[in-house]
């Protein structure tokens, strides 16, 4: 497991991460969410020990990870896909990451292949585009077959193909029994690849829940089509409702009911062509959650103005 205690950052008078705790157990994998400067990429350099807490700890399978003797065959993490040596080979990069670990050559030919880049192998670092970064750092953290892997953003660069390909993955090794720990700002891939999420916001916990939870904390809308969509949202609106026009035509509706919809429409003489509940998505929960905590926020266009 990973296990953050009480941990605090701080840099100068900035209090990057304020006394978190969570544990990211195996056998499934665990969104780690936040804005933009939330201190997620602060936690996972603690948990590799790149970071001396300020209180608190961060320990891999009870052990702060800089004791780990072989430290990548217990954790593989991928950070920064672009902090390598540009003029090594992926072969030799991986080769000397493999000698320094006790991993024997045979693996870094399998990983390789596991990641797609067994034709570039023997290609300069440097002229490779950030998705073939992005797939040698999977590699590099794959490398040890660890039981726990630890990811910040490994979707950058990814076409879809890749980012299919990595989500494949990701499930593959959490239904080995792995902890995967997967940082990530695209909700949608969010919400098909993890099992569980950690929100963050100003380096504080706001949430630590299944996935399937967390959008049922907040209430979705009603879409609803009719012919008389002007008459039925006055009527709705009557009655507490919240109503929005999309440009089809159809409403988005809060504050009431499928079932109290369809009421006042039958009431009204109001013929429904639809009437569909639909739950918040992971990106409206995200936003709902973290509001208060978004420390770089876009104006309005009318503020911009």
């Amino acid at each position: 497991m990973i296990e953050v205690k009480e941990l605090s950052m701080r840099y100068g008078r900035t209090l990057a991460v304020d006394d978190l705790t969570f544990t990211v157990k195996p056998g499934r994998v665990t969104g780690f969410l936040g804005p933009n400067g939330a201190g997620k990429s602060t936690t996972m350099r603690a948990v590799l020990g790149l970071e001396v807490p300020a209180a608190g700890e961060a320990l891999v399978d009870g052990r702060p990870y800089a004791s780990l003797r072989r430290p990548m065959r217990t954790m593989g993490a991928l950070l920064d896909a672009g902090a390598v040596h540009g003029g090594r080979s992926a072969r030799d990069h991986l080769t000397c990451l493999a000698r320094s670990n006790g991993i024997g050559r045979g693996r870094v030919a399998e990983v390789l292949d596991q990641v797609g880049l067994t034709d570039v192998a023997d290609r300069r670092i440097g002229g490779f585009s950030l998705g073939m970064k992005q797939r040698l750092g999977i590699a590099a953290a794959l490398l040890g077959d660890p039981a726990v892997l630890m990811f910040d953003e490994p979707l950058n660069g990814l076409d879809p193909e890749g980012i299919r390909w990595l989500r494949d993955l990701l499930r593959s090794l959490a239904d080995e029994g792995r902890t995967v720990l997967l940082s990530s700002h695209l909700m949608n891939e969010m919400a098909l690849t993890a099992d569980h999420v950690i929100v963050i916001g100003r380096g504080r916990l706001i949430a630590d829940t299944a996935m399937n939870d967390l959008a049922g904390h907040f209430q979705g809308d009603v879409l609803v089509r009719t012919a008389c969509p002007d008459r039925l949202a006055a009527v709705m609106r009557a009655h507490g409702a919240t109503v929005t026009a999309g440009d089809d035509g159809a409403l988005s509706v809060r504050d009431l009911d499928a079932a109290e919809i369809g009421v006042l429409a039958l009431s009204a003489g109001i013929a429904l062509a639809e009437l569909s509940p639909r739950g918040a998505s992971l990106e409206e929960a995200f936003m709902r959650l973290t509001e208060d905590d978004t420390e770089y926020r876009t104006a309005p266009k009318e503020a911009a103005r």
